[in-house]
């Protein structure tokens, strides 16, 4: 079944039927070996996937051709989001890896010194890194929230704070810091920093969530980052990440709704199949109303999230619609996955299905990326005339 809503690019359709393709031939096969709640493949077997999807030109999608990577469009990174979700553990790692880890693509702001010591090797070998800007005094606000401070003292900022939720980490060698080098507690006055976790300063610990890839905790104490290590200029570092911050919530979004859109086929096969007081499931005008109901919302999640890579593509300014998309395409993923759920029954709820990870992990996403909350009251504020409060 056609399920695009609209004609995508020719070359956009056959970039969705090859990971399409992929996902079922190479990734399932391997990931159906594995516990329930597991979110890394072996790693021989994770290098020969990533030599396959590379390959075929599947690789850090997002990452500019020039760096090494397949440097798609953002609609192109939505229809691969989209299908790389089709797996166990693909709320969180896309086709199990495969395609590799896109570094942030704030580094490509940066000098090129910068570019060629971190992007292009991390680039090249497929390894993950983190974004640290959430902290305990407010993550739904961060450029207000952010209290770590980086002083410096003349060759090297010194930098001491907390930070927390963040993902990656316990992978990576380096991420992205941001932290406040001006006074006050506004957006100004923050600066982006490029960091390597193995250094004296820095302490690393996971925070156990409902989900079995953790998030973690950084706490700096007297961390040591040399100036050349600073990304753009000084105070400038919230204004440099916010492109890319707007332009990661559509394939954010997109990767749930290809969650949902596999649970929905697996409670459509299970209805068919499933009888009950002599009849199928799949007669019963309950189930097919859930099921109507997830296929219409899924459609217009697609829709959203589309368009507004489209319109981004195009060069507009697409914050509004990234938190419409990021809303409706999270929250209808959840609603879909829990809809599938009850359709199964006792089975949506047993490890022997992917519905009951599903469901956890697709609870977090209505809170990463910016809580539903905090989008509606961006929307708000563009709806009725853009008044907001100073501060």
């Amino acid at each position: 079944m056609d399920r695009t809503g609209w004609e995508l690019p020719e070359e956009l359709a056959m970039l969705q039927e090859t990971v399409r393709r992929f996902m079922v031939q190479e990734v399932k096969p391997l990931e159906d070996r594995l516990p329930h709640d597991a979110y890394t493949l072996p790693p021989e077997e994770l290098r020969d996937l990533q030599a396959r999807a590379r390959a075929l030109g599947l690789w850090n999608v997002q990452t500019p051709s020039e760096y090494g990577g397949a440097g798609l469009s953002l609609l192109g990174q939505c229809v691969v989001a989209e299908e790389a979700a089709k797996c166990r553990m693909g709320a969180y790692i896309p086709a199990c890896g495969a395609f590799g880890f896109d570094p942030p693509n704030i580094i490509y702001r940066g000098t090129r010194a910068q570019i060629e010591k971190y992007a292009i090797p991390t680039a090249a070998a497929g390894e993950k890194t983190f974004v640290a800007i959430s902290e305990p005094s407010g993550g739904s606000d961060p450029g207000r929230a952010i209290a770590t401070r980086a002083e410096r003292k003349g060759d090297r900022y010194v930098v001491n704070g907390t930070k927390i939720w963040i993902s990656g980490t316990g992978q990576a060698k380096w991420g992205i810091l941001f932290a406040r080098t001006g006074p006050g507690r506004g957006r100004d006055g923050i600066s982006a920093f490029i960091i390597e976790k193995d250094r004296p300063g820095l302490t690393v610990r996971p925070i156990p969530v409902i989900r079995s890839y953790f998030p973690y905790e950084l706490h700096f104490e007297n961390y040591e980052v040399p100036v050349e290590n600073r990304l753009g200029e000084e105070g400038q570092g919230f204004a440099l990440a916010e492109t890319w911050l707007v332009h990661e919530r559509p394939p954010y979004a997109a990767a749930t709704i290809g969650i949902a859109q596999a649970a929905l086929e697996i409670a459509i096969a299970w209805a068919k199949d499933r009888s009950t007081f002599g009849a199928k499931l799949a007669d019963r005008q309950a189930i097919q109303w859930m099921i109507v109901d997830s296929e219409i919302e899924l459609r217009a999640a697609r829709l959203l999230v589309q368009q507004a890579a489209a319109r981004a593509d195009a060069g507009r300014d697409v914050k509004v619609d990234a938190s419409v998309c990021k809303v409706y395409g999270t929250e209808t993923a959840g609603r879909v996955v829990d809809r599938c759920i009850q359709i199964l029954g006792g089975m949506g709820v047993a490890r022997e299905m992917p519905l009951e990870r599903w469901y956890r992990e697709l609870r977090i996403k209505r809170i990463g990326e910016g809580p539903s909350e905090v989008h509606r009251m961006v929307l708000a504020r563009h709806l009725l005339g853009g008044q907001r409060r100073s501060g």
